[in-house]
């Protein structure tokens, strides 16, 4: 029996690793993000919730999903090179979030406030902007 084995150069790690960087930046910012607005929407989902016109157990629940999300997308830009995977799971989820976002600020769903219709589009403008960043650190690398 014969088997085939391919073995990779350290040349061509490295270089895979230089062009991770801009991903893993673009994914490290959106944690950071992304787990500091879910930290807010925890520990302050009262006054918030006033400011924006929102309910504040709906920001609870948004701001624990936040938090726990933004974390996970830590931990993936940790990686020397990002799994594309998780990696498209992460823009997938990102687009998603855009377009619920523009939809809930065009519908008025839950109600905000003038101020809060404002946060919403512009959250959502952030998190589409990571979205296209990330898609152009991953195409970077070739995936």
């Amino acid at each position: 029996m014969t088997t085939s084995q391919t073995s990779v150069h350290p040349a061509d790690t490295t270089a895979r690793e230089a062009a991770a960087r801009p991903l893993r930046m673009f994914l490290g910012l959106d944690a950071v993000v992304t787990a500091g607005n879910g930290l807010i929407y925890l520990i302050a989902a009262g006054p918030v919730g006033d400011l924006l016109g929102l309910d504040a157990g709906l920001l609870r629940g948004i701001g624990a999903f936040l938090t726990v999300y933004g974390v996970l997308v830590g931990v993936l830009a940790r990686r020397k090179v990002p799994a594309s995977g998780p990696t498209k799971l992460v823009i997938e989820a990102n687009l998603l979030w855009t377009v619920a976002s523009v939809a809930t600020a065009a519908f008025g769903w839950f109600g905000p406030s003038t101020v809060g219709t404002v946060w919403i589009l512009m959250q959502a403008a952030v998190v589409g902007g990571f979205a296209v960043l990330q898609i152009n650190g991953l195409r970077r690398l070739g995936n």
